[in-house]
């Protein structure tokens, strides 16, 4: 058993979380790549809590803000997965667009730019079908500019982005 409370199967079995699912047990990176067994890994982010709107907003920005955009998609996904069904669209989008940063950060620059397309389209899309530009004090406006600005940045630039400097600011820029 890790410290997680996850138990590492041997033998070629598949490591389980403590309910019995199959979960991969290695540790990950600040961006979500599997490390080694043995290695010092970051904190994994727990999966499965259910925040109130505005926790996940604040709870993904600190993670953004501190270069972990994986971590902060499993905060939009549980978010998506617990919250009313008329706003999956927009958790999910947001998801698409931490998984999108997580990707150019990792140098996948077709895949990074794809994603973070596809989470401001989806974001648009949820906007306009839900007439609601700032739920959550979130400037969907702002946040869809800063995907398709990062997407050309990476398509034109290459290489890997630095996942703390590019990460967007969910609630706008301070004043």
């Amino acid at each position: 058993m890790s410290g997680t409370g996850w138990i590492r199967r041997s033998g070629g079995g598949r490591d389980r979380d403590p309910e019995g699912r199959a979960r991969n047990a290695r540790p990950r990176d600040g961006l979500g790549r599997p490390l080694p067994y043995g290695s010092a890994g970051v904190e994994r982010q727990p999966e499965g809590v259910v925040r109130a709107p505005g926790e996940s907003v604040a709870e993904a920005q600190t993670l953004l803000d501190a270069g972990r955009p994986f971590h902060a998609h499993e905060v939009f996904e549980d978010a998506w997965k617990s919250g009313p069904d008329d706003e999956r669209g927009l958790w999910r989008g947001l998801a698409q667009l931490a998984v999108g940063l997580t990707h150019a950060a990792r140098g996948n620059t077709t895949g990074g730019a794809r994603l973070l397309r596809r989470g401001a389209g989806a974001v648009a899309e949820w906007t306009t079908e839900s007439g609601r530009a700032r739920p959550y004090d979130l400037d969907l406006a702002e946040i869809g500019d800063w995907a398709r600005e990062l997407a050309a940045s990476v398509e034109r630039d290459g290489g890997p982005v630095d996942a703390a400097a590019s990460a967007p600011r969910l609630r706008g820029r301070p004043s």
